[in-house]
């Protein structure tokens, strides 16, 4: 099968095109909307001020007066990555700006579901906390905030969420998303929106002589950056320029050996080079290590770990997350194979003739739908979500979506169209959770497929692969590797530059069973490849001498010595 590729094939504006570095690297930050060199320069001072977030001097005042009398905080978080980070943020610096009673609470996903439920509160409440300030979530929590209130308890929401169409009346909102936020980054993880938050508070409480009355130092909030990188890197929020001064000022700590025993011990377990972390490390070996506990039991263990003083104590924490994430793999792997099989049985076409999948099975589980939704998703290219049960005849589901269908959006539509039908939803653009009766799961499976073909306008999706064109061989090399690799941080909507070309096929086996290892010339000169998880039906061919390859450039470390490797997404015999 041949490759369905589309080139970026942005013009290089002329202020790039004068900028001292290699024509490729021009080219390649025109493709993600660069205009000027400057747009490139991701020093801590170029980030948004604070300023402008609303509600975010509401929140710091309410903050300082919490510390200054002695309040006590319960920090209430989501159980993925972003809401361990941040939770692990908010507590941290919170206790180092002079806060004492400050704990944090993160719902347990199989009772209580996400955000701040009015069981949530009442939980929370046992501590008798003055304050509840939600990090990662809450935007859609009216009921919750309610009930704390009518409990004595004020409520700040810090969220990055987008939000229906009215607010909960919680005491402060901050949240870029909230309507007439004139925030300019709307894609700031929960972590993200945490971190200006605390630096607002910290300059509140400098503007109010605490730190000097009190003895106590300011903490530098550089120190917690680590976390944010790791959080929004996570959360697959997209990388503007914003968050990719947060995220490229987070690993420089990390790589100089600076961050915290927590994110070290994660590092150790996962076999990563601290030195040479990059941003895909954090998204695909710490995230789901993270997000594996929240999963399958409780995220408070990944907060811990995050919040860990020392390497002994981090360090079984670390191994405790390690051995959740292999428990997730061995069920992944099995839902996986259901799914394929339920999915085989239909009538052949129906796959293909649908815009929409929604999956479900009784031995789903339900921490891990969304992973299962998006290897559904990257398989058949459709938007898909995936059902679990959850108790009293009500399924829990996860979505992942393609570009160009808004997924939370899509669910609106469903909402709107067929009210009582999704009893609870919301999102982002590529990913959503919900609730629907068990009852309901057929018409839900049509109605929402209906949903994704008008969003669509009712042309099939077609997975459209997108490269920045071709390499010549002579800018195949390892300081171009390199220069890729420092030219990020890559990640969501400003992706890690990817190229396609045709190759000579000279050498082919396969290692560990399943990733083929290839020596491939072009030019007159021979590259090392390799194509992780290969299906092995095909591969390998040796009738097959020509090649076309979907690759990265990569540098492979191997005791000592750094080579060029052709890191190969997606191969097929050259047509």
């Amino acid at each position: 099968m041949s490759l369905s590729l589309r080139r970026r094939d942005a013009p290089v504006p002329p202020a790039m095109a004068r900028a001292p570095m290699p024509p490729v690297l021009q080219r390649i930050y025109a493709n993600r909307g660069v205009q000027h060199p400057d747009e490139l320069n991701l020093a801590l001072n170029q980030l948004a001020p604070p300023q402008h977030l609303r509600g975010i001097q509401e929140a710091a005042a309410l903050l300082a007066d919490a510390i200054e009398g002695d309040a006590r905080v319960v920090i209430v978080g989501d159980y993925d990555a972003d809401g361990a980070t941040s939770s692990a943020l908010a507590v941290s610096v919170l206790r180092q700006m002079g806060l004492k009673e400050v704990s944090h609470l993160v719902p347990n996903r199989f009772e209580f579901g996400y955000g701040l439920s009015p069981e949530i509160v009442v939980l929370a409440a046992e501590r008798q906390p003055d304050l509840i300030v939600t990090v990662d979530n809450g935007i859609a929590s009216h009921s919750g905030v309610l009930t704390a209130q009518g409990l004595g308890i004020s409520v700040l929401i810090t969220d990055h969420h987008l939000p229906g169409a009215e607010l909960p009346a919680a005491d402060v909102i901050v949240n870029p998303n909230q309507p007439g936020c004139q925030f300019p980054s709307k894609s700031l993880a929960g972590v993200g929106v945490m971190f200006y938050v605390l630096t607002a508070l910290r300059a509140e409480l400098r503007n109010r002589g605490w730190f000097a009355q009190t003895g106590i130092e300011p903490p530098n909030l550089g120190d917690a950056l680590d976390l944010v990188a790791l959080g929004t890197i996570a959360d697959v929020v997209p990388l503007d320029r914003n968050n990719r001064i947060l995220v490229a000022a987070g690993l420089a700590r990390i790589r100089a050996g600076r961050a915290r025993p927590g994110i070290e011990a994660l590092l150790e377990v996962a076999g990563c080079d601290t030195s040479q972390i990059s941003s895909a490390d954090l998204g695909f070996r710490l995230g789901p290590r993270l997000n594996a506990a929240g999963r399958l039991d409780d995220i408070s263990v990944g907060i811990e770990c995050l919040l860990a003083t020392s390497s002994r104590e981090a360090r079984p924490l670390a191994q405790r997350l390690h051995d959740y994430n292999r428990e997730r793999r061995d069920i992944e792997a099995q839902m996986q194979e259901d799914a394929l099989a339920q999915l085989s049985a239909l009538e052949p076409g129906d796959v293909e003739a649908s815009f929409g999948l929604a999956l479900y099975d009784a031995g789903f589980h339900q921490g891990v739908v969304g992973i299962l939704a998006a290897r559904l998703r990257e398989r058949y290219h459709r938007p898909t979500i995936v059902f679990a049960d959850s108790g009293d005849g009500e399924l829990k589901g996860s979505g992942r979506s393609i570009p160009g269908v808004h997924i939370r959006d899509v669910l609106d539509r469903v909402a709107t169209q067929h009210p009582g039908l999704v009893s609870k939803f919301g999102g982002h653009a590529m990913a959503a959770g919900l609730s629907i009766a068990y009852s309901d799961l057929t018409a839900f499976s049509h109605a929402f497929d209906r949903a994704v073909a008008e969003a669509l306008r009712h042309v099939p999706p077609e997975a459209v692969i997108d490269t920045d064109g071709q390499l010549s061989a002579a800018d195949m090399h390892l300081e171009m590797a390199e220069a890729l690799r420092q030219g990020g941080p890559w990640g969501q909507q400003f992706p890690e530059p990817v190229f396609d070309g045709r190759f000579q096929l000279q050498q082919q086996r396969l290692v560990k069973e399943q990733h083929l290892k290839m020596t491939v010339a072009s030019g007159g000169v021979v590259f090392d490849a390799i194509a992780f998880n290969v299906d092995t039906t095909l591969w390998p061919n040796e009738s097959v001498t020509e090649v076309d390859f979907v690759y990265r450039l990569d540098i492979n470390d191997y005791r000592g010595e750094r080579r060029l490797q052709l890191l190969v997404e997606a191969l097929s015999p050259a047509a």
